[in-house]
């Protein structure tokens, strides 16, 4: 009975890259694609198994149309378009400077940061606490507003 089930479903040789093409023509077809669907979805939706959906992601990321974000996601990379691959942790530190903030001033809030960087608050406070534990920012509680502590490294504060 098992073999006859599979006899019966289409082989998976090609698929991948019917999936793959399809996968293109979504992107093609609205620019506002930032995020390819979830492995789950995409398994689900095509009647396919995990790893033909992998190999259809791997032949985007070979085309240079997609590249494995954190959390098992697939983002779109379109050309022209500079996207900054740093942690978010990373992207809210430079904001230090950007802001050319010096020790002591006070730190946009985390309602400020989700806007900014167009993430959610918890994400933003994940962040910020990476940054509070390296030393470079006080803590932040509801009603204190966090501080610059410290600056990143390879910044220099002005010099007296």
């Amino acid at each position: 009975m098992r073999g006859e089930q599979v006899a019966q479903q289409a082989s998976p040789r090609g698929t991948f890259l019917k999936i793959a093409d399809a996968l293109k023509a979504q992107i093609a077809a609205d620019p506002r694609i930032v995020e390819l669907p979830s492995l789950r979805d995409l398994t689900s939706d095509h009647g396919i198994s995990r790893g033909v959906a992998l190999r259809a992601f791997g032949v985007l990321k070979d085309q240079g149309l997609a590249e494995p974000a954190p959390g098992g996601r697939w983002r779109v990379i379109r050309a022209g378009e500079r996207t900054d691959r740093r942690s978010l942790a990373e992207r809210i530190a430079d904001v230090i400077s950007i802001d050319e903030l010096g020790v002591g001033d006070p730190f946009p809030s985390a309602s400020a940061l989700s806007t900014r960087f167009g993430v959610s608050r918890p994400t933003v406070g994940k962040a910020l606490d990476k940054l509070e534990a390296a030393g470079l920012l006080s803590e932040g509680r509801q009603g204190k507003v966090r501080t610059v502590r410290a600056l990143p490294s390879g910044q220099e504060s002005s010099p007296s």
